[in-house]
């Protein structure tokens, strides 16, 4: 043992031990570049295989929605024979018409069938009705002229009625997106910059804002679907701007185009979208506020002035009665 201590720790050994754990460690260093297995490859093909099978699990989901009928062209009926007899959807309805009903989340085929037979029967069920109170019910003692003016006007107004509740649908819908809007873009950032595909992205904020916003998660769904199966992608981000039409919602679907064409980072442009976003609906609640004072006005004169008054002169008032008599 002390033979051996002593050859240890002899100087000409010590320095033999390291030069041979050197040379060692230098053809390990070597070595490993060239024994080392590219994953590279199959790591390409294991995310390959997920977005196929992100892919299967959208086509499917939107195979079972077609067999519920959900996304389905449906004939509708009666009222799909009568607006084709009549030729109705080349009179009454044009682009801008599916475009109105897509932003008001009636997707259907059938539902222009709906929307045009309404607009033909309502203002006959109307004019009908105000017919028979006018000439019949009714003992207005009016001129006939204004009797016909009336009628005419309520047949007016049922014509427009179907248009009036798609504008009304559509401003919730927008007004529902809107607000949750940079709180869905605060999740998609975090979820790209977390290494997360487009889809995958959407498909996770979806479930997150559902809570919060059912339309605009059930836009993304519908988006992750048609990424999935449409030849182009950018075609599925026009047509997420085109069944929004929000502003803000065009100007992120621009960034998701430009990101995939050009290879531009998407986290920068989402966060400054998602600021720009934030502070328009700030500024929006800003306006609501400083219109409140004035729209108070109106209500306080009315209603608040004349108990006030009450309020106080009320006393001097029974005073002054009980002193004359």
């Amino acid at each position: 043992m002390s033979q051996l201590a002593s050859l240890i720790l002899n100087p000409e050994t010590m320095l033999s031990l390291l030069a041979a754990v050197a040379v060692f460690a230098t053809i390990v260093t070597l070595a490993m570049p060239v024994l080392q297995k590219d994953e590279l490859g199959s790591r390409m093909k294991s995310v390959a295989i997920e977005r196929e099978k992100l892919r299967i699990q959208e086509r499917a989901r939107l195979a079972e929605q077609k067999k519920k009928g959900s996304l389905k062209n449906e004939s509708g009926g009666f009222m799909h024979s009568m607006v084709e007899k009549l030729n109705l959807r080349k009179a009454l309805a044009d682009e801008k018409t599916f475009i109105k009903l897509t932003m008001a989340g009636y997707r259907k085929q059938s539902h222009i069938y709906v929307f045009l037979f309404f607009r033909v029967v309502l203002p006959i069920l109307l004019a009908l009705v105000a017919t028979i109170y006018v000439f019949g019910i009714s003992d207005m003692e009016r001129p006939f002229m204004v009797r016909v003016l009336i009628v005419m006007v309520t047949a007016y107004a049922g014509f427009y009625a179907p248009n009036l509740f798609i504008n009304n649908k559509v401003a919730k819908r927008q007004k529902s997106i809107r607000r949750a809007w940079p709180d869905a873009l605060d999740l998609m950032l975090i979820c790209v910059e977390s290494g997360m595909s487009l889809e995958a992205a959407l498909k996770k904020v979806s479930l997150e804002i559902g809570l919060q916003s059912p339309e605009l998660a059930e836009e993304f769904t519908l988006t992750t679907a048609e990424l999935s199966y449409l030849q182009e992608r950018r075609q599925a981000h026009e047509n997420l701007a085109t069944r929004t039409g929000l502003e803000a919602v065009k100007s992120v679907s621009m960034a998701l185009i430009q990101a995939e064409r050009y290879g531009t980072p998407l986290g920068t442009a989402l966060r400054a979208l998602s600021q720009e976003s934030r502070d328009q609906r700030m500024s929006e609640a800003e306006k609501k506020a400083a219109a409140l004072p004035p729209k108070l006005t109106v209500p306080m004169i009315v209603f608040f002035l004349p108990i006030l008054f009450a309020v106080i002169l009320g006393p001097a008032i029974i005073t002054v009665t009980e002193t004359l008599k």
